[in-house]
């Protein structure tokens, strides 16, 4: 049997992409410089990235049949990602996201047209072969379903030797309260700045502090600030960080926290410790920023 894989569960769309010399004012005709189509979505980035890390990977979600779809599917296997686990949906269309980059910043404005397709399901989960996997990581999106999911996995591991057993991220990225009971049902969390905020807290190092007793015993709890790096804290209480390295210039932050996510993910299921990991995570991260997409994070 080849080397277990990195399972990532949650949102794939597709990404179109125009770049601009500056944001375009009210009113005014605005010529893009550029335009291009990405596959996008936050468990789709993570895939990405860990693919060209050189981890194998596979990716679960939800797409529509269609031209977008065609795509997408043609992009996962151009990455050397398994997209077996799709669950093709009979209506409406996959997810496609309009995004404006400026060249003299790097910034980027994100416009989602959502097309409510439904979320992998606990039943959808059932065909995955836990064996086949050792690490399994979640976008959090639909948490009633995805806590149903989790909790196979730790049935599979209570029966599991320890080195058989499969570890659990997941991600809790939007302010939605029904998403932060996920914080109790993974070995490695991860929550965005924006909810840090939503729930008080105003540093990374604050919100890792002040968000640990919601995690589970002997989990790892991190937090990416943009330019200010990142915190983590384990069950040791000791607080981790890293400052950021951002590249020389910013040329597109278009899935950097995804980059992240997916650079720890990668340097702890290789026996890095927690400091190597949020380091390496901030390293890869910033070098995406200074990139077009994601080709030369690893070069």
């Amino acid at each position: 049997m080849g080397e277990k894989r990195i399972l990532c569960i949650g949102l794939v769309c597709l990404d179109i992409i125009s770049v601009v010399d500056k944001y375009p004012e009210e009113d005014s005709d605005t010529r893009c410089l550029s335009q291009r189509w990405q596959r996008g979505g936050n468990a789709s980035n993570t895939c990405t990235v860990l693919s060209l890390l050189g981890a194998p990977c596979s990716f679960m979600g939800s797409l529509a049949p269609g031209h977008i779809a065609d795509f997408i599917i043609s992009d996962f296997f151009k990455r050397n990602i398994d997209a077996s686990n799709v669950s093709w949906q009979t209506w409406g269309d996959s997810p496609c996201a309009c995004c404006l980059v400026n060249t003299r910043t790097g910034s980027r404005t994100v416009t989602l047209y959502d097309t409510n397709l439904p979320d992998v399901t606990a039943d959808d989960f059932q065909k995955v072969d836990l064996t086949q996997h050792r690490w399994i990581h979640w976008e959090g999106r639909n948490a009633d379903e995805q806590i149903k999911m989790i909790q196979k996995v730790e049935d599979y591991n209570k029966s599991s030797a320890p080195e058989q057993r499969v570890t659990i991220s997941v991600e809790i990225e939007k302010e939605r309260e029904e998403l932060f009971q996920l914080f109790q049902h993974g070995d490695v969390v991860f929550v965005s700045k924006d909810v840090a905020r939503y729930l008080g807290y105003n540093s990374a190092a604050d919100a890792v502090v002040g968000l640990y007793p919601r995690v589970q015993k002997g989990a790892y709890l991190v937090c990416a600030w943009a330019d200010k790096g990142a915190d983590a804290l384990g069950p040791d209480g000791c607080i981790i960080h890293s400052s950021s390295f951002p590249p020389e210039t910013i040329v597109d932050t278009l899935g950097a926290g995804d980059t992240f996510n997916a650079s720890v993910i990668y340097a702890l299921s290789n026996g890095k410790t927690l400091q190597e990991a949020l380091t390496f995570g901030c390293r890869i991260a910033g070098k995406k920023c200074g990139l077009q997409g994601y080709d030369g994070i690893v070069s």
